[in-house]
């Protein structure tokens, strides 16, 4: 099939032989082509709806093909990742300050279809050892293509959290390479809103928030776990409770900067940083500052608990250093008491 000029491409005839053809590297020509124009506005408010049924339909063809394969140990394979590669670089382009095509690719179920070639692609890059690499391009621009998806759309961004919940966002989470991880944050963050950050609290789902924890402490420079932490998670007591009591001291010396940092940027007034949370926080300082006695013991441990205890206290002088919505803290039982013992420790 020679490739057709911008001008004159009949993409909705292109996808409608493709579907029913042998796949060949001039198919990739095509579809790139098609990825191509869609970076136009005018074309993409355009594109009819059969034309991205077609696209829906290529995409949940590659992936039965790449499963019937033996998931990328076929030689047709390499082709196949370039084409699901390019297949949601068209997705992305499409939804680009589109309601219109977001609205049409979701009545489509394109999310639910994308979520399963994603999670092939994970298993895949997982799996192949060496040759994982092949999978990292298409994993990575469907991560691109789904925070496109959401950005602006709610009923995206809920079904997106409804069908990735929390065991595929984890695992992406999870990963080796920087750029997925970093994507899957995108998304992640993207989503997030006052009840799904308490739906992260249940049980079931706070592996999920300890993960993100956990990347904020190894790696500092990745902005949306940062930002997923300081502008949800702090936000919410019960989620702060709840991850509090399952991080390690390492990652509670993480979570009190980022509370120190918030507080900080507050700027005196409304910091965002619920009641309770503080409550908590004076509550563990009471129940934890003899813990600075394992300073002359020499133990990793005991030296980790300390510093935490230590911040702890840095983190409630600085709530109840002029802001009026920590005032509260003055009147909390025991807690004078425990600054008080701390001290002549």
């Amino acid at each position: 099939m020679a490739a057709p000029t911008d001008s004159a491409m009949d993409i909705s005839s292109f996808f409608s032989g493709l579907l029913n053809e042998k796949l060949c590297p001039n198919h990739l020509n095509v579809l790139k082509s098609f990825t191509s124009m869609l970076r136009r506005q005018e074309y993409r408010e355009e594109v009819e709806k059969d034309v991205f049924c077609s696209l829906w339909s290529l995409l949940s063809r590659l992936r039965e093909e790449l499963e019937a394969s033996g998931e990328g140990e076929e030689e047709g394979d390499e082709l196949n990742l370039q084409l699901m590669a390019e297949c949601f670089r068209a997705q992305r382009n499409a939804c680009v300050q589109s309601p219109r095509n977001q609205a049409l690719l979701s009545d489509l179920s394109f999310i639910d279809e994308s979520l399963k070639v994603i999670s092939l692609l994970q298993r895949l890059y997982l799996q192949c050892g060496d040759r994982s690499a092949v999978a990292l391009d298409p994993l990575r621009c469907g991560l691109q293509f789904l925070g496109n998806m959401a950005v602006g759309n709610q009923l995206c961004k809920d079904s997106l959290w409804t069908l990735s919940l929390p065991h595929l966002m984890l695992d992406l989470l999870s990963g080796k390479d920087e750029k997925v991880v970093s994507y899957a944050s995108m998304v992640l963050h993207t989503c997030l809103d006052e009840e799904k950050v308490e739906e992260l609290a249940k049980p079931d789902n706070i592996p999920l928030a300890l993960r993100v924890m956990e990347l904020c402490r190894t790696h500092p420079d990745l902005d949306w776990t940062v930002l997923i932490a300081t502008q949800h998670f702090l936000k919410s007591s019960a989620l702060v409770v709840s991850m509090y009591s399952g991080i390690s001291h390492l990652e509670r010396m993480t979570l009190l900067e980022l509370l120190a940092a918030q507080l900080g940027e507050g700027g005196g007034g409304d910091s965002g940083i619920p009641g309770g949370v503080a409550a908590h926080l004076a509550s563990s300082f009471q129940t934890g500052c003899r813990a600075v006695l394992a300073l002359a013991s020499g133990s990793a441990d005991g030296d980790e608990e300390a510093l935490t205890v230590i911040s702890l206290l840095d983190v409630l002088c600085e709530m109840t250093s002029d802001l009026e919505q920590f005032m509260f803290l003055q009147d909390h039982a025991g807690l004078l008491q425990a600054t008080v013992d701390f001290g002549a420790l």
